[in-house]
């Protein structure tokens, strides 16, 4: 099997620690492995397959002789060193959100588009954590009855955030449980046993970047402007797993049963939907998994083709790190790279 020299920027970051995770456990064809990240983690050591690596400083010159690189370090980054790396030869991963909506970059949920990948131009962009579970799930539906709305609201675990959020979140709990002050850091306000409707950015619209994102690169992973998507995007106080109430609108009726039966076969999806025993996607349950789960499958009886659905995922895994994995796989499988 061929072998590649890889690059992961951002290794000390939480998505870049799962992405060297992932690549150990799907035995990668790794040649040699060059952990990237900021100056100030330059000369410290991590572990990949036994053997101690040291990290060096995330540069242009970095990536002379490297044939796949994934971007973990956020969109400043990927702006100025993806082209870069690309320039010298490497084909980029990149998991931010500098080139997703760019025409001339794919887009990519291998369980949903694969076919993108055969158009890249040295850059695959990896879509953002809640839109990637949301598609793997609308997308085989979408197939079957052609979904006309959907109306989604994420709760989003601080993980997302990154390490410093996780602490934050740790910190702030054991401060509130011994009944001492908490001072924000990371969050305009405190997480802990607390919801912030309140991710990314707000624009003129009243609306986030991250509502945004699930709006515009899910018409673009499945290739439909016509679907009409609205969101709301919440941060809750769970360290890894994003949770989705999802509510679509088809165009043929489809029945809680068939939508079961649907999911049950979509490559990725794993259906965990049995009320009367209480079964049903949770993010504990979903932490350190690659599956998308969904659940909570019934009619919403105020349409006439309606069906509400609860879809959970790790957001490290498959909302990022597995993901960029699975580009690269693809990209190998189909002698892309």
């Amino acid at each position: 099997m061929k072998t590649l020299n890889v690059a992961v920027v951002g290794a000390t970051g939480a998505v870049g620690q799962t992405m060297l995770k992932v690549l150990e456990e799907r035995n990668f064809p790794v040649a040699t492995l060059l952990p990237l990240a900021s100056a100030r983690s330059k000369g410290q050591n991590l572990v990949f397959r036994g053997e101690t690596t040291a990290i060096e400083e995330a540069c242009p010159e970095a990536f002379s002789d490297i044939d796949l690189a994934f971007f973990s370090a956020g969109t400043d980054t990927s702006l100025s060193l993806a082209p870069e790396a690309v320039k010298r030869g490497a084909v980029v991963v990149d998991n931010s959100n500098a080139f997703r909506m760019n025409p001339d970059v794919p887009l990519v949920v291998p369980e949903v588009n694969p076919e993108a990948l055969r158009t890249h131009q040295g850059i695959i962009a990896n879509p953002n954590c809640s839109t990637i579970q949301m598609v793997m799930v609308l997308k085989p539906l979408h197939d079957r009855a052609r979904i006309k709305r959907v109306v989604v609201s994420t709760y989003q675990a601080v993980s997302g955030t990154g390490q410093e959020a996780i602490a934050e979140l740790r910190t702030q709990s054991s401060q509130i449980l011994l009944g001492q002050p908490v001072k924000p850091e990371i969050y305009p306000y405190q997480i802990a046993f607390n919801v912030l409707p309140h991710i990314d950015v707000f624009d003129e619209t009243g609306y986030t970047l991250e509502e945004w994102k699930m709006v515009r690169e899910t018409a673009k992973i499945m290739s439909d402007e016509t679907i009409a998507i609205t969101a709301t995007a919440v941060r809750v106080p769970v360290m890894y797993g994003h949770s989705e109430a999802i509510n679509i609108e088809t165009e043929k009726k489809l029945l809680p049963e068939e939508a079961r039966a649907i999911l049950a076969q979509a490559p990725g999806v794993v259906v965990v939907d049995d009320p009367r025993e209480n079964k049903y996607p949770l993010p504990t349950q979903a932490a350190g998994r690659n599956e998308v789960f969904v659940g909570r499958i019934r009619e919403d009886f105020s349409t006439r083709n309606g069906l509400n659905l609860w879809v959970v995922a790790d957001n490290l895994r498959k909302g990022a790190a597995y993901n960029a994995v699975q580009i690269a796989e693809r990209l190998l499988t189909d002698g892309l790279l």
